[in-house]
């Protein structure tokens, strides 16, 4: 079953900083941790990240629902520079409650000179129909919460001009 949650919001920013700051800034900025979702800490295996096929290793601290660690695979499917960003986060490390992979999209336009609309896609794949209803209202309850608390961090990292920490790809944009 796939679930999915749409968010569209605007930053006074340029449109590369709306677009790479999600991506190409410090991942544990952007996930501080919310409830049950445990806050990102460091990542490894990322000398590639942001070329699509790349990929890294998410690590995450223990909270009530996980161990902390390795939590995850992220990588990137599909880059069209200062537009859209298409990654898959899987290879989870612990049972998710059925899911089996989360499809994130971040699509970016300027509608006005600093002022850019996002959109902020996730899709959730889970495979156990008799968690179906629970994954359901996880997505569509507490997933699109911590989505807009994951856009709040953003904003905040656009404010404070952060850093990428990753260049420009040196290869074609798309896959």
């Amino acid at each position: 079953m796939q679930t999915r949650v749409i968010l569209r919001t605007k930053y006074h920013c340029s449109l590369e900083q709306a677009f790479k700051t999600p991506m190409l800034c410090d991942i544990a900025k952007v996930h501080t941790g919310f409830l049950i979702t445990p806050q990102v800490i460091y990542c490894t295996d990322e000398a590639d990240w942001g070329i699509p096929g790349s990929s890294k290793k998410v690590f995450a601290a223990k909270s009530l629902t996980q161990k902390g660690g390795w939590f995850s695979t992220d990588k990137v499917i599909e880059r069209i520079e200062n537009s859209y960003w298409k990654i898959e986060v899987g290879n989870f490390q612990s049972w998710i409650m059925g899911f089996t992979k989360f499809v994130g999209e971040w699509s970016t336009q300027e509608v006005e000179s600093n002022q850019i609309l996002v959109t902020y896609t996730y899709t959730l794949h889970s495979n156990i129909p008799l968690y179906y209803p629970l994954n359901w209202l996880f997505t569509k309850i507490y997933w699109r919460i911590y989505m807009k608390h994951v856009l709040r961090n953003i904003q905040h990292m656009i404010a404070q001009n952060e850093p990428f920490l990753f260049p420009s790809p040196q290869r074609s944009n798309k896959r």
